[in-house]
């Protein structure tokens, strides 16, 4: 019995210290990365965005930016601001729970709800419509905007996208942890700041894998947000949820009626672009595909110019986007095929999306 109790209390202890270690961790890391733009309250949500508006000889419709999974809206505005900033209205948001955007209702833990709460912040900021560009697991908000919202979408540019049913269903493991309610708030406040500390390197090699991992990018685009408990667990739940979404969402792309350009690395270590980018290619009709060789799941940072081509492109403007991929190519070619040996763990058997 007393070997029990000590057991009982030993554990007890150390969730203690894991739970203040966590709610240090949380703060030093908001202390380091403040907000950066501005709030709205719409659709009962506190949303954090930043909204730039169009030079005199803008040459673009509006744009709307939605960041993927374990992001923000840094992710995003840091790469493509510069090569766009005058040419078109724009704006950035921290999507539902992520970054400095509150959950708000519980609608918003689904893409379809991500959406709505998205184009509630486009009315205030009026905002009639715009190009939409989403990367990864904001590639099924991208869709859901323009399945639910079809008069709010002029174009749609897809980056390394994360829309369609896998096999297996699955994700990796501690985002089916934190997605559990109880089990996954404990875990949450306890170790998603230390075990996302020691991995957030390694993770965000894996997931610019085969390219090199941009030396600014942990700092400048605030990854580390997403450790706090309530980013981390809001993050786990929209991944878990995602499946059961595309399985009903993908049979509708072919009512998507507007100007769509999709780009995807044929190296993607995080999603399976044979299954996400040539579904989209296939179900949307009149999709462009932009394939380049060794290029992996960050085409924002790896290849801004050809990013800001494809909204180009969507915008209706004669852009020889082969031309530039191929450009594209031959500038990551001595920079492919980093750590990929080290990266499957992003990837595990069964699953199509693991971050990002």
């Amino acid at each position: 019995m007393n070997l029990i109790l000590a057991t009982l209390g030993f554990l007890a202890a150390l969730l203690a210290a894991l739970f203040g270690a966590s709610r240090v961790g949380a703060h030093l890391i908001e202390t380091r990365n403040p907000p950066v733009g501005d709030f709205a309250i719409v659709a009962d949500t506190r949303l954090h965005y930043v909204h730039l508006p169009a030079g005199e000889n803008a040459d673009l419709p509006p744009i709307l930016f939605i960041h993927g999974a374990s992001g923000n809206l840094l992710d995003q505005m840091v790469p493509i601001r510069p090569r766009l900033e005058g040419r078109a209205q724009m704006l950035f948001v921290d999507r539902p729970g992520h970054g400095w955007s509150d959950r708000g209702p519980s609608g918003n833990a689904t893409p379809a709800g991500q959406a709505a709460a998205i184009v509630a912040l486009m009315d205030e900021l009026g905002m009639e419509d715009a190009i939409v560009v989403g990367h990864s697991f904001g590639g099924a908000i991208t869709a859901a905007l323009a399945l639910h919202h079809p008069e709010r979408v002029r174009g749609l540019v897809f980056l390394a996208a994360a829309t369609h049913p896998w096999p297996g269903a699955g994700t990796v493991w501690y985002y089916r942890v934190a997605s559990v309610p109880v089990l996954g708030r404990l875990f949450a406040e306890t170790l998603a700041w230390p075990g996302g500390v020691l991995r957030m390197r390694q993770a965000s090699t894996c997931v610019f894998s085969p390219n090199p991992l941009a030396e600014t990018y942990l700092d400048e685009a605030a990854i580390e947000l997403v450790l706090r408990p309530h980013a981390f667990q809001a993050n786990a739940v929209d991944v878990d949820g995602l499946y059961e979404h595309v399985v009903a969402m993908a049979p509708r792309y072919g009512e998507i009626a507007v100007p769509t350009v999709v780009i995807s690395g044929d190296h993607d270590t995080v999603v399976f672009e044979e299954i996400h980018s040539l579904g989209l290619t296939r179900d949307i009709p009149g999709a462009e595909l932009v394939w380049v060789r060794n290029m992996g799941h960050k085409p924002d940072w790896v290849a801004p110019d050809l990013v800001e081509a494809a909204i180009a492109r969507a915008a209706g403007q004669d852009v020889d986007l082969a031309r530039l991929a191929a450009e594209v190519e031959a500038r990551i070619a001595p920079h492919a095929f980093g750590p990929l040996g080290a990266c499957p763990v992003e990837r595990p058997e069964g699953s199509h999306l693991a971050s990002g």
